[in-house]
């Protein structure tokens, strides 16, 4: 989960990754407009991708919350189930009879 403060910095970290790149373009040769326009570029194309993977990551269903849930939900399922079956197990013959019955007949309600 993103907080403000890690929102503030994302946002300088591309700021700073901007002025690097416009920097770095400057020192390969490019005029300061020419590298100016170039790091934007880059910029606006990592923001879009990002944009873009985490979209696909949300209509995916791949995010990391509804991972974690899934495993989540798939271990309590089977402890759960390995409970049930050897409290079942323990039972007697007669406690399990009486618990089928009881089973079947609150399912045909």
């Amino acid at each position: 989960m993103l907080t403000r403060a890690n929102v503030v910095q994302i946002g300088l970290i591309i700021f700073v990754l901007g002025g690097l790149g416009y920097k770095a373009f400057e020192l390969l040769g490019f005029e300061s407009i020419s590298a100016g326009i170039a790091s934007q570029s880059i910029l606006i194309f990592i923001v879009f991708s990002w944009t873009a993977s985490y979209l696909f990551r949300v209509f995916s269903g791949n995010m990391t919350f509804m991972e974690q849930r899934k495993r989540y939900r798939e271990a309590y399922e089977k402890l759960t189930d390995e409970k049930i079956i050897e409290k079942f197990e323990s039972m007697t013959e007669k406690e399990k009879i009486e618990l089928l019955k009881t089973v079947d007949d609150d399912s045909s309600k």
